[in-house]
């Protein structure tokens, strides 16, 4: 044991050795990182491509441009202001920010959407901005870099590995997410940029508001349709306007603000550049309407089970049945060599067990069709149906299954079924496969979002997230003669 006791005090001021000469950009106070500026700048720049690849960069330069001077204008008031910060819009409709070590800073459309003005866009850079300012991705993950390092010498001290197991699945849990006081900390940071910037503090809190009220309205439709509800900025369990500590340091920042940046925020302007962005799926990754799919340059439809959840992913299409009792999974994959369906199945999916297996054609196109038992499926191991069709170069898998494991083919007809009306558009179908836009009008004397729900297409919950996006959820209405954004 005292040989433990040394090597672990050995160990801890290596560290505290390693650390001492980092100065926090924030605090002037040393901080324990295990990394130098230029590492943690190469991190963020080998990860910008991946970023990219997986979300896809959303094609409208001059929104691009407007995002970016924004950005500049915070960055330069930052704590950091030696770095080259880039702002990206990302083509997701997801909910989302976040940041990369050394400058590299996303928001989806899907984030745009919600806002209302500059001010609120700027709260949301500025929230990232003071993430990598305060340098918290990088502490982050020195200290899971610690853990592991102590983990490590204990285990071989002990002479096994389990040691090791634990003591990294510990340091994990301390150091998974920002946390409450780092948030609040990129909260606070984010509203003195906000200041120091010309724009009103007080907006940071509005964006809350708007994560908020999303979490609020997903928990009540993830209660209907019987799945998890999604988090949004996550460490805030009450409304924001009842959060006293998110209220003082925000109030600190206001201290900073000037006569001139009251009213600042900037909204013709941000909303001339929302004009005409895509709302929900896009092009690229394929739309759906009610229970039909629809991708313009893939060239294919195919009709998905009613009443099923439906989930556009980047990769693939998830169908969820009522309740969670059952799932679909549709992805794509590059047929490469000329083998037969059959053989795409063993060879490239590794199935060795296929039972019941039969040729199978949708519309002239050839596949085929068999059971087999997977492992690790998210009910455990079950037998899956799968489904593999050929459209040109590109082989179409459809796998699905049933929660019940004493109903293996509860769901069968309805992957049979999905995997049958599979074919290319037609002429009029590819005007379906168009996504929808975000456009400005002014509300008038007989404006309701009753009515504007019905024109929108958004489906049953339309009304809802209409007024998600104008801030005016649960039950507000439009006040005449102020812009609304309507989804076309």
């Amino acid at each position: 044991m005292l040989i433990n006791t040394i090597m672990r005090s050995s160990i801890i001021l290596f560290l505290i050795a390693l650390s001492g000469c980092a100065v926090n950009p924030v605090t002037g106070e040393s901080d324990f990182v295990l990394m130098s500026e230029d590492e943690e700048i190469s991190i963020g720049r080998q990860n910008h491509a991946k970023i990219i690849q997986q979300y896809g960069l959303y094609e409208n330069p001059a929104l691009q441009e407007y995002v970016q001077k924004v950005g500049d204008k915070l960055a330069a008031k930052s704590h950091r202001s030696n770095l080259i910060f880039r702002f990206t819009v990302l083509d997701s409709h997801e909910i989302n920010a976040f940041a990369l070590p050394g400058g590299y800073i996303y928001i989806t459309r899907g984030l745009l959407a919600y806002l209302s003005n500059e001010a609120e866009l700027a709260a949301v850079l500025g929230h990232e901005i003071g993430h990598v300012t305060a340098r918290h991705a990088v502490r982050q993950q020195s200290t899971a870099a610690a853990t592991g390092l102590l983990a490590a010498v204990l285990a071989s001290q002990a002479g096994f590995n389990g040691a090791g197991d634990l003591l990294n699945t510990i340091g994990t849990a301390l150091v998974r997410g920002y946390g409450r006081d780092n948030e609040l900390e990129s909260d606070r940071l984010g509203a003195e940029y906000l200041a120091k910037t010309g724009y009103d503090p007080l907006a940071m809190i509005e964006v809350i508001k708007v994560l908020k009220n999303q979490e609020i309205y997903d928990k009540a439709l993830a209660k209907k349709e019987g799945r998890e509800p999604n988090a949004y900025h996550g460490v805030f369990a009450t409304h924001p306007e009842n959060d006293k500590r998110l209220q003082e340091v925000i109030g600190r920042a206001k201290q900073l603000q000037t006569q001139s940046s009251r009213n600042n925020n900037n909204r013709v302007s941000f909303l001339r550049n929302l004009e005409g962005v895509v709302f929900g799926e896009g092009e690229k990754q394929g739309i759906v309407r009610g229970n039909k799919f629809y991708h313009h340059e893939l060239n294919i439809k195919l009709d998905l089970p009613r009443n099923w959840r439906i989930k556009n992913q980047a990769n693939s299409i998830i169908a969820i049945a009522p309740g969670n009792k059952g799932l679909l999974q549709i992805s794509a994959a590059d047929i490469n060599k000329r083998i037969t369906p059959k053989q795409f199945l063993k060879q490239r999916l590794k199935l060795s067990n296929l039972k019941h297996g039969e040729s199978f054609q949708s519309n002239s196109l050839r596949g085929y069709t068999a059971v087999s038992s997977v492992s690790r499926t998210v009910y455990g191991t079950r037998l899956m149906r799968f489904v593999v069709i050929y459209k040109n170069n590109t082989a179409w898998i459809f796998q699905g299954l049933a929660k019940d494991k004493n109903a293996p083919y509860q769901f069968d007809a309805e992957i049979i079924n999905t995997a049958r009306s599979f074919r290319s558009l037609t002429s009029a179908e590819r005007n379906k496969a168009k996504p929808r836009r975000i456009h400005i009008i002014t509300a008038k004397k007989d404006t309701r979002f009753a009515k504007l729900a019905k024109e929108s297409q958004l489906g049953p919950n339309a009304e809802a997230q209409l007024r998600l996006l104008n801030k005016l959820y649960p039950e507000g209405e439009p006040t005449v003669g102020t812009p609304l954004k309507i989804i076309q």
